[in-house]
């Protein structure tokens, strides 16, 4: 991990479409701006870690239907995991 001590106003740049920039920091807290493209999504990490967790068990959800569907067709081969195209959708 890269750690950086910057003043208020000051940035950090990541890549070339990437930049922090320090707004306010106090006792406790600090806070930033992020810019960013369009297409890079930015979260708090307890945000993410609750969509990571939320997706996970959705998509176990998910395998697990398709493994009870795929093994209830008839067909002479195997049912691989792999060979399954699953989609998940985000509702919000």
């Amino acid at each position: 991990m890269l750690v950086l001590t910057r003043k208020r106003s000051e940035k950090i740049h990541i890549g070339d479409n990437i930049v922090i920039k320090v707004i306010k920091s106090g006792r406790n807290s600090v806070k930033i701006g992020i810019e960013a493209p369009d297409n890079v999504r930015v979260l708090r990490a307890e945000l993410y870690e609750a969509r990571s967790e939320s997706t996970a068990l959705e998509t176990e959800g998910v395998e697990e239907t398709a493994a009870a569907v795929v093994a209830s067709e008839d067909t002479d081969e195997p049912y691989h995991r792999s060979k399954l195209n699953l989609s998940l959708v985000a509702v919000s």
